[in-house]
This record gives C-alpha cells, structure tokens and sequence, in this order.
C-alpha cells in the first residue's frame, strides 16, 4: 500500500507542477482588457481600449503607403489600392498564438468586389508593428485569386 501511495505521489506531483506553472504562464502573459495605464512624472494617465484603437489607426493612417506598398507588390496587375478603414478589425492570434493584431481589408484597382487583408502584428506597449506586417489574404476579385 505504501509502494502505491509512492508511485501515485511521483506521477501526481509533477502533473499538479505542469498545471501550476502552466497556469501561471497564461496569468503572464495576458493583455489587459479595459485600459492601459502610462506613468509619466506627475501623474498616471489612463487610456481606454477605444482611445487606443484610434490612436492605432490614426498612426496607421499617417503610414497608409506602406500597406499600399506591401499590397502592390504582391501582384504587378496591381495600378491602384483602396483602404477599407471602415472594416479594420482588431484580433489575437487565437488559442496557439495569443499575439494581437490589427486586420486591415480594402480592394484593389477600384474594382468593387476585390479584397484583400493585411495583418499588422501590435506590440506589448499597443504601438503597431509595421515592419513585420503581412499579407493575410491574398488579392481576390469575386472570391478569386487575382492574377
């Protein structure tokens, strides 16, 4: 009886450890949800989740020829580039990569039903990271790949 209370305490401990520590690398490395808070020498300002949503797209906006850009290169058909700023939506990852990012869609060559996606991967301090963005979904017109 001793013997199995031994063997059962060897292979529940360390399961119990890897539940532990695992629980406390999602506590972590969660985002807060409401607000950011920024210390500066006088006083803690706080920021909602919407202030900084604008902020995002308003420092976005300023560096629209970088999407055009990144969307042009991806087909040579490519004249003209179109922002949906309307549609932009913000997302994390999901379950297997909890990184944030902001999903911005628009069209191609005034042409009404072409699409396409850019994900731009946010930072830890919420300020975006254009270098690494990239092409979510490719070009389509009418739910076809363009070509």
């Amino acid at each position: 009886m001793k013997r199995q209370m031994e063997l059962f305490l060897i292979i529940l401990l360390p399961t119990l450890g890897l539940v532990f520590l695992g629980g406390k690398i999602m506590t972590l490395t969660k985002r807060p949800e409401q607000k950011v808070t920024a210390s500066s020498s006088k006083k803690v300002v706080q920021k909602t989740e919407e202030e900084i949503k604008k902020e995002q797209l308003d420092y976005l906006k300023e560096h629209e020829q970088e999407v055009v850009d990144l969307v042009k290169a991806q087909n040579s058909k490519v004249e003209s580039v179109q922002i949906d700023w309307d549609h932009t939506q913000w997302s994390d990852g999901g379950l297997t990569t909890p990184e944030y990012y902001m999903n911005v869609y628009g069209g191609i060559n005034n042409i009404e039903e072409s699409g396409w996606r850019v994900d731009i991967p946010i930072n830890e301090d919420n300020t975006l990271n254009l270098d690494e963005m990239y092409v979510g979904s490719d070009i389509n017109i009418g739910g076809r790949l363009f070509e």
